[in-house]
Order: structure tokens, then C-alpha cells, then sequence
């Protein structure tokens, strides 16, 4: 079996159906391998030496996610990785052209081992073949083509340490031992360590920087717990002589600073006084940096490259994301992104600044007709803007619609944005507005929102929720008696809140991968998440010192408030928020014969990777969801 479900013994009672008028005026229903199987190709790379791309695209009967190579300028496509689980989502190329390097765990337990693969002979090897050991790679450079840095947890499942890994033999070298208190290493062009981010006592953070691996290490700059979040090392440019660094100091909104590695000199490459800096784009030098606001813009940070960036942007008007670039810089991977349809990728050549093709992420889309993703905002009860998203259906007025209110996971270092969102299409397909919302936590608006939902999870994070359904509503948007709340992570727990805190304004919840008790959730995090500790106590709660307060913010323990039918799913394997979660609030709600649907996925995580599971369980939501909001479901 793929999976254990089990239905609450009041499962039906009181769900109204659809009325065919309602259903005669909307588009026809979308198939949801279409929404939510594998792209047909997907995230494209060029190689080092710019003469091939490689890609993700489906393979054999079960459309298992692989790479594919293709010679740039010809057709001659050929999946070289022979992945028959649960598919590759993270590769890169090796430096030397031969190879491609990807990331795989087993059954989404997120240990994750490094594997090579020859893109003529297909030959894969597994690098990090140790049991129980995460890794993840630090560094590929192009002056050290069959060399990487990875981190591992080798010797100590709570930190990580780096080493030195030859591709061709497979031979490590441990390269810089972790203390216990490094959370991420940065290395130069040289394949050296010399850049740090620790973790300090009081939960701030420090970085930490040496002029060569013999050195010692000094402190760069030292961080408060309310800047952590934003703190992010991009790297080191090609000569090795300035470091890119993301940070809030002394702003509310983060910016790309760049200091010098002999001054220490700071200097301020990009910034927006409203939202914070989202990537920069760091090739040689840094080259540009985008801002992620109601729609993603970029910002060329080298003048030389700014025509570069004006021509790609000109190529289409969906949002622009930069993918990759050959070692040389001539030939760059660019997407672009849009609400009503599936991404266009392209190869740019910077030297004539003109684009060739590569294609569409899912032709299949574009035969069907989607719903615009519109940005929204209001003040909540306190004074903070809210933003978000919503998605109506098509064909249909905009008034007293049923309501998904579609929460997303993190919550910090996560927000929703504009782009093509298969849940807000499923919704609107079935003829539901969806409103999705950056509540307070969310990153993105800058210091001071983010921070703003410490020790608010069910509380004023919750409260920005509902003034988001008081704002549909008020507008006419809303049926008030039709809004469910749908969310996995974060928003998995939002919505088991809604269902506990606030039961009256939702006729029904869907939680996946959801924690049901903050005690048992930061009891149990997984060993190389103890680094972040005292973070997320400061966040959340102490679970040992705040017991009772974690109580009081926990569903679990306000399940005599449940009215309305819940449906739980759930990956056996989750390492970060166990399967114990989901069945300590089923077994509170069968031992009182409330209304639930549990479902377990045994070969699952945190969140679906395999397709035949995401299938499964949307088909599973789009009914249980029909029975309550009254929209269409397929059979």
C-alpha cells in the first residue's frame, strides 16, 4: 500500500454540494497530473564550458525526474541519471564537463549523499556512501575541475565539517573541523576556506573570516538575534579579495554589501528601503541582484553587465530569474516566470545580447485557460500591511466565492509570490478564490516584520490570517461560510490553529506535514538542527522553560474547540516534523469522534516528492474540499 487512511467516523456530516450553475460558467476542469505531475523539463544548466545544457525531465512509466544532457544547437537529448524513486531535483555540473553532480536521500529522510554521473557512459557513484550522514556541497571551481567542497555530519550528527572530495577517486580530505558552533562555511575561487557564519549564545550570529586556512580566524562583523534572518554569505569574488555578504545592519530591510578582505571596508551594491534584497547574482564579480516586491525585479550591480541585463529583460514580460552562466560568462541559462502559465527558459548569449529558445516547462499547461495571481493588501488589527495574492476563478463573478485560504510553510525565510502557483490554480479550477498571505514572520518586508511574529505563532501571526478573511469577505469576495484554511509545514499548523483557535470562521481544514504540539516539535528536531536551538526557542518557546505557553499555542491541546472536519496527511519519514504530530491530534480527535481524514505516506518526507503521491493526495483534498466549499471535483 502507498499509503494508510483513516476516516473519522462523522466524516460527511453537513457538507453541501455544488449547484450546476455555478459549475456551467467556469473553464473546463484541469486534469490534476497536469497541475501536479513532474514538468516535462525543468530547471536547465549550461555547462562549464558552454557547449551543453543539462536539464530535469521525466523518465520511463512512473515519469521519475532525471538528468538529460543535450550539445547546445542540437537535438540530440539523452537522460544520462537513472534515478527510478523518488527522482532528482538537485544537481549541478562538475567543473571538468564530464560530470554531473546531484543530491538524494532515501524516502525523504533528508540525509542526503552526493552522486556523480558520467553524462556519455551514464556510470553513477555514490561519493558519500555513509550511513546516516547528510552532505551537502560547499564548492565547485572551475581552476580545480574534478575537486569539490562538501560539508558532512560524519563524525558529528550535530555539525557540519568540510572536506575536500576528489570526483574521480572519491578520496576525502577533511579540510576545516566544525567547533560546534560554525552553521555554514564559504570558500574562494581556490577551493579555500576562509569565511564562516557561528552561532553565538545569546542567539545572534557572528562572521568570521581568515586570509588563509593557516590563519586564524578574526570576527568580520557580529549580528543580533533580530538580524539573523537576514544574514546570508553569497561568496567571495574570482580574485578572492572582496566577500558578498546579504545583511540588515544598520537597516530594517537587508541589502548586498560587499567588503574588502584587506580594509574590511563595507560597500552597499544594491538595497530597497521597502523589501529586502532576495539573491544576488555573483558570477566573476558581482553582477546584479534582484528584490522580490509584488513582482521580482532586478537591479544590474556592474555596469559592464547592465546591458546584458536590459536585453533579457526585454525578451519577455513575465519575471526574470537568472539561473546560471558558463565559466566565461558569455552564455547564461534565464527564465521567466508567469501566473497563467508554465515557465519559458532561454540561452543568452551576452555578447550579441540575444536569446535563443531552450522551452517551456510543461507544454500541457498552455492548452488550458488559468486565473491571474493578483496582488492584494490591507492593514491588519495592529497596523501592519499585509500583502499577499489572490487567485479567483475564471468565468465566474467575484462575489461570495467559496475561500482557500492558503497558508505557506517556513514561516521565516518563506513568503509566497507571484508566479505560477499550481495550488491557486487547482483552486480556482474548482471554482474557489484562493488568498494567499505574507503574515507577519514572513521574510521579505524587511527586520522589523519578520520579528514581528516572535512568539506570535497562534496569536497575532494567526490574527493577520483571519483579517485576511475579513478583508475577502468585506469586499464581497467571500462566502463568510465557505473558507477553509489549506497549508503543510507552517501553514499545516495555521491550519490545525484555525480549526482549534478560531473553529467558527472555517467550515473545514487541510493540514500536511502540520505540528500539532511546539513541545514535541522542538523536542524532536533533528541533530544538525540543534545548532539553531536557541533561535528557535527565542521564536517560539522555550520547550523545557515555556512548557505551558507552548501548550496554550499548540492545536493538540484545544481539540474539544473542533467543529468542522480536518484532513491530515503526513510523510513517515519526516525528520523535521515527525509522523508522532499528526497522529497524537488523530488519535485526541478519534478518542472524542470528531470529524478527520488522516493519510500516511510511507515512502514520503517533509512534503511529496514522488508525483503518484502528490496525485493522491490532491485527489484525496479536491473531494474533501467539494464536500464543504460546494466546488467541483474530478472522480
Amino acid at each position: 500500500m502507498f499509503r494508510r487512511i483513516i476516516i473519522g467516523m462523522c466524516l460527511t456530516a453537513g457538507f453541501s454540494t455544488a449547484t450546476a450553475s455555478s459549475n456551467q460558467a467556469l473553464p473546463p476542469l484541469i486534469p490534476r497530473e497536469v497541475l501536479f505531475g513532474n514538468p516535462e523539463k525543468s530547471n536547465p544548466q549550461i555547462s562549464p564550458n558552454g557547449k551543453c545544457i543539462a536539464y530535469l525531465a521525466p523518465v520511463g512509466a512512473k515519469k521519475v525526474l532525471n538528468v538529460w544532457v543535450k550539445t547546445v544547437g542540437q537535438n540530440d537529448d539523452h537522460s544520462v541519471s537513472g534515478d527510478t524513486n523518488r527522482g532528482v531535483r538537485l544537481y549541478t555540473w562538475a567543473h571538468n564537463n564530464k560530470y554531473i553532480l546531484y543530491i538524494q536521500d532515501e524516502g525523504g529522510n533528508e540525509d542526503w549523499h552526493l552522486h556523480r554521473v558520467d553524462i556519455e557512459t551514464k556510470e553513477t557513484v555514490d561519493l558519500t556512501p555513509f550511513e546516516g550522514v547528510a552532505v551537502g556541497a560547499l564548492a565547485t571551481k572551475e581552476k580545480f575541475p574534478n575537486d569539490v567542497l562538501v560539508m558532512m555530519n560524519k563524525e558529528n550528527p550535530q555539525v557540519f565539517d568540510v572536506y575536500y572530495l576528489n570526483i574521480l577517486t572519491g578520496v576525502l580530505e577533511l579540510r576545516a573541523k566544525n567547533p560546534g558552533n560554525v552553521s555554514g562555511w564559504f570558500a574562494d575561487s581556490d577551493l579555500k576556506v576562509r569565511a564562516a557564519k557561528t552561532f553565538n549564545d545569546d542567539g545572534g550570529e557572528s562572521l568570521l573570516f581568515r586570509k588563509t586556512e593557516s590563519d586564524p580566524w578574526e570576527t568580520i562583523e557580529n549580528y543580533g538575534f533580530e538580524e539573523v534572518e537576514h544574514l546570508a554569505v553569497c561568496g567571495f569574488t574570482n580574485d578572492g579579495k572582496k566577500l558578498c555578504v546579504k545583511d540588515a545592519l544598520g537597516s530594517d530591510t537587508s541589502r548586498i554589501v560587499e567588503y574588502d578582505c584587506e580594509s574590511w571596508k563595507r560597500t552597499i551594491l544594491a538595497q530597497d528601503q521597502t523589501f529586502d534584497a532576495h539573491r544576488l547574482f555573483l558570477g566573476k564579480k558581482p553582477l546584479a541582484a534582484n528584490f522580490q516586491k509584488e513582482r521580482c525585479e532586478w537591479s544590474a550591480i556592474d555596469d559592464e553587465f547592465a546591458p546584458a541585463l536590459r536585453a533579457m529583460q526585454a525578451i519577455d514580460d513575465g519575471d526574470l530569474n537568472i539561473i546560471n552562466s558558463s565559466a566565461d560568462e558569455r552564455f547564461f541559462v534565464i527564465e521567466f516566470v508567469h501566473d497563467d502559465r508554465s515557465e519559458r527558459f532561454y540561452l543568452f548569449d551576452a555578447k550579441t545580447n540575444k536569446a535563443d529558445f531552450l522551452f517551456s516547462s510543461d507544454p500541457e499547461l498552455d492548452k488550458y485557460q488559468f486565473a491571474s495571481m493578483e496582488p492584494i493588501s490591507f492593514v491588519s488589527r495592529d497596523g501592519l500591511k499585509i500583502s499577499g495574492y489572490l487567485t479567483c476563478p475564471v468565468g465566474v463573478p467575484r462575489k461570495s466565492l467559496p475561500l482557500v485560504l492558503s497558508v505557506h510553510g517556513g514561516p521565516w525565510g518563506t513568503r509566497d509570490v507571484w508566479k505560477f502557483s499550481p495550488m491557486a490554480q487547482w483552486c480556482a479550477n474548482c471554482g474557489y478564490a484562493c488568498l494567499q498571505l505574507n503574515f507577519r514572520g514572513s521574510s521579505g518586508y524587511g527586520k522589523s516584520f519578520l520579528n514581528a511574529g516572535n512568539h506570535e505563532w497562534a496569536a497575532k501571526m494567526h490574527d493577520d490570517l483571519i483579517d485576511g478573511v475579513n478583508w475577502a469577505v468585506d469586499h464581497g469576495i467571500a462566502d463568510p461560510n465557505k473558507v477553509t484554511i489549506f497549508g503543510g509545514s507552517y501553514g499545516g499548523y495555521a491550519a490545525l490553529v484555525g480549526a482549534t483557535f478560531t473553529p467558527d470562521v472555517f467550515c473545514c481544514a487541510v493540514d500536511y506535514v502540520g505540528p500539532s504540539n511546539l513541545v514535541t516539535l522542538l523536542r524532536s528536531m533533528p541533530p544538525y538542527w540543534l545548532c539553531w536551538k536557541k533561535q528557535y526557542e527565542m521564536r517560539l518557546g522555550d520547550p523545557e522553560k515555556d512548557v505551558e505557553f507552548l501548550k496554550e499555542r499548540s492545536p493538540l491541546f484545544k481539540v474539544d474547540n473542533i467543529k468542522i472536519p480536518i484532513l491530515i496527511a503526513q510523510g513517515a519519514n519526516d525528520p523535521r516534523v515527525k509522523q508522532a504530530e499528526s497522529e497524537q491530534i488523530v488519535e485526541a480527535m478519534k478518542a472524542k469522534n470528531l470529524p478527520y481524514e488522516y493519510v500516511l505516506f510511507p515512502d514520503e518526507g517533509h512534503g511529496f516528492a514522488k508525483p503518484e503521491n502528490r496525485l493522491k493526495f490532491f485527489a484525496i483534498a479536491e473531494r474533501f474540499l467539494a464536500k464543504s466549499l460546494g466546488g467541483r471535483h474530478q472522480d
